[in-house]
């Protein structure tokens, strides 16, 4: 059985969840945010407990392709909520001599020692601002601030012998001493 997908999902008063045939739409105060769960996985609304609650059928007990979107299922839906509710957000650290990240419209700029500059457009739903150094991704869905976020770190991964690249701020780069010359 899966541990994690019997749990049900609280859902704050500020939050309305609903659920239509496969289709999970959950609205709160960051915005609206849907999902279509996986056939073997019924979704529903608990009025008693205001949470909810993800099953699978006893048939389906054993069988692990069930188990697996079972948990996945009640884990995507619980950060539907998280995400509507506080929101996520990724900050990323331009390092470089002349490196730069600024905002044009919707599309991030990076200028990070290439001959000609990176422009990403920034997808709907997300929010993206440039301080300095520091690129901040924000937004209630946590798949696309991540993948947004990893996009941008790919352009210029940050690499050990000088430290330059993009990296997650709260990313550790191991530098490397590289070749010594002489006795």
């Amino acid at each position: 059985m899966s541990r994690i997908g019997k749990k049900p999902v609280p859902v704050p008063a500020n939050v309305k969840v609903a659920i239509s045939g496969r289709k999970v739409s959950i609205t709160g105060p960051k915005g609206t945010l849907s999902f279509d769960h996986h056939p073997l996985v019924k979704v529903t609304w608990a009025e008693s407990e205001k949470a909810v609650v993800c099953t699978i059928a006893e048939t389906d007990a054993q069988n692990r392709d069930a188990r697996a979107q079972w948990g996945t299922t009640r884990a995507i839906i619980r950060n539907m909520i998280e995400g509507v509710t506080n929101g996520y957000e990724k900050a990323l650290e331009v390092n470089g001599v002349g490196w730069a990240p600024t905002m044009q419209g919707a599309k991030l700029k990076l200028v990070v020692g290439l001959a000609s500059p990176i422009f990403l457009e920034v997808p709907k739903g997300l929010t993206v601002t440039v301080d300095k150094q520091i690129i901040r991704v924000t937004g209630p869905d946590r798949q696309l601030v991540g993948q947004f976020a990893a996009q941008v770190r790919s352009q210029r991964k940050p690499e050990p012998y000088n430290g330059k690249g993009i990296k997650y701020t709260t990313e550790t780069i191991r530098r490397k001493q590289g070749k010594q010359f002489g006795a």
